[in-house]
């Protein structure tokens, strides 16, 4: 089968490399850049040897882009029925953040999603929460349930310390309001851990 020349050009940028195609899109040579990881470019592209602040706005304009194509297959999920959901819903949100970001997601009555707002936003390693701050949110909607998900900038999705004890505070705070926590999802890069999975949330 003969391919298109729009089909021939795709599938050349399958075999290009990082630098390549940076260099494609920048309109610049491949040996101007001093290319790391993609996800490091991509967070902080003025860093590398090559890229200024017009180039550098590019790069976040297509990050942005990237992110809210990702985004899209998360938006037309309804409902949440397992901690695999809730991670491939919020990741798309959280995952490539800087700093960590603290969100809820409302459900209804049959585990629809009724919003995921923002609670918090911290720094590279942490994020403060307060119970009255997440529930001034849950209580925003006809909320009959809920799942915490943070990310965690370093990639690694190992609950910490902190993460552990928001998240027994956030438990029983929901026993109490009788709108029960489901899970805490802490999203890496490319992968999470469920602290129901881990035993952490009866």
């Amino acid at each position: 089968m003969t391919l298109t020349k729009e089909q021939t050009a795709m599938k050349d940028m399958y075999t290009r490399t990082n630098s390549e195609l940076l260099g494609i899109i920048l309109g610049v040579s491949e040996d101007s850049l001093n290319v790391r990881g993609l996800s490091d470019i991509m967070d902080h592209p003025q860093a590398i040897l090559g890229i200024g602040e017009k180039k550098a706005e590019k790069l976040y304009a297509i990050r942005e882009v990237t992110k809210r194509l990702m985004e899209q297959p998360a938006q037309r999920m309804t409902s949440i029925k397992s901690p695999e959901d809730a991670y491939e819903y919020a990741k798309a949100k959280l995952q490539y953040e800087d700093r960590e970001h603290f969100a809820v997601i409302v459900l209804d009555v049959k585990h629809h999603i009724l919003a995921m707002p923002i609670i918090s936003i911290g720094s590279l390693t942490a994020s403060v929460v307060h119970p009255r701050e997440v529930f001034r949110e849950i209580l925003k909607y006809p909320a009959v349930a809920f799942i915490m998900v943070h990310n965690h900038p370093s990639g690694d999705p190992a609950p910490s310390s902190n993460d552990i004890e928001i998240t027994k505070v956030l438990v029983n705070a929901g026993k109490l309001m009788d709108i029960p926590a489901l899970d805490h999802i802490i999203i890496g890069r490319g992968k999470y851990n469920s602290l129901k999975n881990m035993g952490m949330i009866d």
